[in-house]
């Protein structure tokens, strides 16, 4: 009986698409992800540096009776934030609305204002218009009228002495600033942190005290006392002199107001300013908010303190981190036994990358901040109890708290590139007479180091952003004190790094500015920009570990392959 031959299957086409739809959807789902990516970005950068970009000031005259008159006047001068359309219910047609920086908050007690462009009779550049930069009450915007001396001699605005006396009264009003800033900051400071530390020795002593050791502690705080009373007379004085040179200068709604030159940081004439004038106040506006601190409730100022506490507290966590990540994995891969045990650690492991990061705050507040640090200030620091050392929120805490967070990304990291070093280099290391130790210290390590830097570049971008946690264990929204500066105190583990103290944080800032701020329309600019530099202080990060573990995978190349 002869078997019937199968039927031949159709043979397909070269030419006809097998899979390519996928292909085609996956190349389509990539591309809508990185387009949203780089639109965020996008406005990131771009409206981050617009707020630093010196925009030209308008006057509006308004119509009488109009629903955006400041106190009953006609005349509003301000810089324009946003010009949108708002679609009013029952109308046919999108009406546009202007958001104006009016400035003069003390005078007119709000900062930004919307204006309906129907309700704007004129508008214009005048080149008189002076924006005044203050450390209170924000800008002030107006006409400058007169400049009064210390010794009441006026200087007329328009004359050729005015803008030269005011530049000069200025610069020395800053001195004064910094002169004061020294007194209170470092040598105020220092007189009390040695007063802090006798009282806590004479509180110490054992009793009955020792009569003449009492005596030499109270001759050194009355002599520390009458050290403080001189700078502190001193800084009176200075502040005092900051009160005497006037600025005159009339308010666009009428009326003059005064500033003191003590208070003024800066001015200029907006509608003046030539191409080159604005790109260069652009430049400066960018130094100084990185360099300078924050004020008027972190709406004005820098943010110095922000980047470098963020800076201090991702070194501190990636060193806390990585030994915690490689120990733990090395223990996994190469000398547990594998099996049920290894297996539910590591499954724990991956599914600890996945909880809440408010979890790991709370559980830094209750273990690190309230058992650990608690128990540390019973043991080395009881003489200042009941004031907490580390029995409260810090940087230590605050990085500690991420590096827990972000450990389960190097383990898993540091696990895959120990599997992907070659058996052989291991058996001929081991056969060569070397330990299973020497082994993994000389062969292993080295070959998994890019590895292990790739976990560590992911913990830090992870790490660096995070808030939530850090609300619990040590960021606060105001600290211009550093936590790593020149000062060595009694409380410090590593020499000037102040572990112990609470610091500020960029992702924070965001959150306080955007949700905490008392005027948010104010704090808009600052999250763009606050937010763009946090953008690139992880990309630096980031990049200086790449570069890293670059050399390290061109250096061990030959070992690994």
């Amino acid at each position: 009986m002869t078997t019937p031959s199968p039927t031949p299957r159709p043979m397909r086409n070269p030419g006809s698409p097998r899979g390519e739809p996928l292909v085609w959807m996956s190349a389509m789902g990539l591309t809508l992800g990185l387009t949203m990516v780089l639109g965020l970005l996008l406005v990131i950068f771009s409206e981050g540096l617009a707020s630093f970009w010196p925009r030209h000031v308008e006057q509006f005259t308004l119509v009488e009776g109009s629903r955006g008159q400041i106190a009953g006047s006609r005349v509003i001068a301000g810089e324009i934030l946003v010009d949108r359309a708002k679609r009013l219910v029952g109308s046919e047609e999108p009406q546009r609305e202007l958001q104006v920086f009016v400035g003069n908050r003390d005078i007119y007690k709000l900062g930004f204002q919307w204006l309906d462009v129907n309700e704007i009779e004129s508008r214009s550049r005048p080149e008189d218009l002076i924006l005044i930069e203050r450390m209170e009450y924000g800008d002030a915007i107006g006409t400058a009228v007169k400049l009064i001396q210390a010794d009441g001699t006026e200087v007329a605005f328009g004359t050729a002495a005015f803008e030269t006396e005011l530049v000069r009264l200025t610069e020395l009003a800053e001195e004064r600033r910094d002169e004061i800033l020294a007194i209170e900051k470092s040598q105020i400071g220092s007189i009390n942190r040695t007063m802090d530390e006798l009282a806590i020795r004479k509180r110490s002593l054992e009793q009955p005290a020792d009569p003449k050791v009492v005596a030499s502690i109270d001759a050194k705080l009355a002599e520390q006392q009458g050290l403080y009373e001189t700078l502190a007379a001193k800084s009176k004085e200075l502040r005092q002199r900051q009160k005497l040179e006037k600025l005159v200068y009339t308010l666009p709604t009428g009326g003059e107001n005064t500033i003191e030159v003590g208070n003024i940081i800066g001015h200029y004439y907006p509608n003046q300013l030539g191409p080159f004038a604005r790109f260069k106040r652009f430049i400066s506006n960018g130094v100084a908010f990185v360099w300078e601190n924050p004020r008027e409730a972190n709406t004005e100022g820098g943010i110095f303190p922000a980047i470098f506490g963020t800076f201090i507290m991702t070194i501190l966590m990636s060193a806390a981190v990585v030994p915690f990540g490689v120990v733990a994995a090395i223990y996994l891969r190469e000398y547990a036994r594998q099996g049920p045990v290894v297996r539910a650690v590591r499954i724990a492991v991956n599914n600890l990358a996945g909880v809440p990061s408010i979890v790991f705050g709370v559980f830094g507040l209750g273990f690190f901040v309230y058992v650990v640090g608690a128990n540390m200030d019973e043991w080395l620091f009881s003489d200042r109890l009941p004031t907490p050392t580390f029995g409260t929120g810090g940087i230590m805490w605050a990085s500690l708290t991420l590096a827990l967070m972000t450990v389960p990304v190097v383990i898993v990291a540091t696990e895959e590139a120990i599997s992907a070093v070659p058996r052989g280099a291991k058996e001929g290391s081991l056969a060569m007479g070397a330990s299973k130790w020497q082994t993994i210290q000389r062969i292993v390590l080295p070959a998994s180091a890019p590895g292990i830097l790739t976990g560590l570049i992911l913990a830090m971008a992870r790490g660096a952003g995070e808030v939530a946690p850090l609300m619990l264990v040590g960021v606060v929204k105001l600290a211009p004190s550093l936590p790593v500066d020149g000062i060595w105190k009694s409380t410090d583990i590593i020499p000037m790094v102040h572990l112990d103290q609470k610091f500020m944080h960029l992702g924070f800032h965001i959150y306080d500015l955007g949700f905490q701020s008392p005027d948010s329309d104010a704090a808009k600019p600052m999250v763009f920009a606050t937010t763009l530099f946090l953008i690139l202080l992880v990309v630096g990060l980031n990049i200086t570990a790449i570069l890293l573990r670059e050399r390290l995978r061109r250096k061990y190349k030959a070992s690994t392959f």
